[in-house]
């Protein structure tokens, strides 16, 4: 009989967000603002992964996310894997993908557009999901999801 070890505990409810790059998993921590949760976090980093080599995985009790919520997570790490667990099973599994639009999470790296210089939410365009190529709604300035700064 093979004996399995679990590596993080099971939770009873909440969301488990899997396949993270491990590179990425401290961004979208950040990014979902898991240090303001009253509710236990597990967060794991350099887990063995056939998928990706290593990734990283996040256990959050009790917080399930809304659309736009998940939709920032996009932009960091694009297909990674929502499980929502109910009563310690999982009842949905959601695929992060990236959105045709980004609203108020990545900067412009164009100094002179008017996203830099006035108070005002930014808006791109993803122009090439397969590359990642984003374009800015105000100033056209294309650039790389991978390489983009967060507001």
């Amino acid at each position: 009989m093979e004996k399995k070890e679990m590596l993080v505990a099971a939770i009873q409810n909440g969301t488990v967000i899997d396949h993270i790059p491990s590179e990425k998993t401290y961004q979208v921590a950040n990014l979902l603002e898991l240090d303001k949760l009253t509710t236990p976090v597990t967060i794991g980093y350099n887990f063995r992964s056939k998928k990706l080599g290593k990734k990283g995985i996040i256990k959050i009790e009790d917080k399930f996310f809304k659309d736009e919520e998940i939709s920032r997570l996009s932009v960091v790490a694009p297909n990674i894997v929502l499980n929502i667990i109910s009563d310690y099973e999982v009842i949905e599994k959601k695929t992060v993908t990236t959105p045709d639009e980004i609203r108020g999470i990545v900067k412009c790296n164009n100094p002179k557009c008017i996203t830099n210089n006035e108070p005002m939410l930014t808006l791109f365009h993803v122009e090439e999901k397969e590359h990642g190529i984003l374009k800015c709604h105000y100033c056209e300035k294309e650039q790389d999801i991978n390489k983009v700064e967060l507001v």
